[in-house]
């Protein structure tokens, strides 16, 4: 079994791999860096979707060379992690969310074009991608599993809303998104999540909940408490990853694309 980790902000570099060791996949899109290693027995290949050091801010990450790159290294499913905003204040902040829905209404990436594989009219094996829930539910139960006795509250499910940043959203935006269902927000997963679903790639998405969004709580809290709650997500991260890839065997994309031409 073999599962591409893609960390988010806090997360440069991966922990506690064996045998790590750093290359650079080329793809039609662009090179992407990538760290494979062993993690509890489970080969793991691991990319930043920012960059070292933050290099590239949430409109500026290219996840299709991302997508591209793990699909090349024949990773068996990708675990998606981001830190996220909660929408609803259920979410307290310090805890996960194992996503299971998924609000995406723009559906594009961060240039504006559309978020998907199939731009060129009569290509060959273009599509619709059809499904109940977005999400791996093998891997979701894996992480659910791996989250047991963590230490942290978790979530179960729910609403992953996907916004544009670069800047943070205003009272009446989050409002909105938290009518429409969303449980927590953050700048760059949505892309992520289609793009494997039309690759009929198995994944699955795990926030860290660093602070209430705009106007959710009576009173925000400083910036130093999210930016703690970020550095602390790493470790919480590397630790779900372990324990929901030993002994991982099987999993499964979520619904598959009715596909045109051959």
């Amino acid at each position: 079994m073999r599962i591409g980790v893609i960390t988010g902000s806090g997360s440069y570099a991966w922990p506690h791999l064996d045998d790590a060791s750093d290359e650079t996949v080329g793809t039609e899109y662009g090179d992407v860096p990538v760290t494979r290693g062993r993690l509890k027995g489970t080969e793991i290949v691991q990319l930043s979707r920012h960059g070292a050091q933050h290099h590239r801010l949430s409109h500026q990450v290219d996840h299709k060379a991302n997508l591209a790159a793990l699909r090349a290294c024949s990773v068996d499913g990708v675990i998606s992690l981001t830190v996220c905003g909660a929408a609803d204040a259920g979410a307290a902040p310090g805890s996960l969310v194992v996503f299971d829905d998924l609000y995406f209404p723009s559906n594009r990436l961060p240039d504006g074009s559309p978020c998907t594989w199939f731009t060129a009219p009569g290509e060959a094996g273009r599509g619709h991608w059809i499904f109940d829930r977005p999400f791996s539910e093998p891997l979701r139960r894996a992480l659910l599993a791996g989250a047991e006795g963590l230490g942290v509250p978790v979530l179960a499910g729910g609403v992953y809303g996907h916004v544009d940043g670069p800047r943070f959203n205003t009272r009446s935006e989050i409002a909105a998104l938290a009518a429409a269902g969303v449980t927590a927000v953050s700048q760059t997963a949505g892309p992520e999540v289609v793009l494997a679903g039309e690759a009929e790639l198995p994944l699955a998405l795990v926030g860290f909940v660093t602070d209430y969004a705009n106007g959710v709580a009576p009173e925000p809290e400083p910036v130093e408490a999210l930016l703690e709650r970020m550095a602390a997500s790493k470790g919480v991260f590397a630790e779900l990853v372990g324990r929901a890839v030993s002994g991982l065997e099987a999993v499964e994309p979520a619904g598959f694309v009715y596909r045109f031409g051959s």
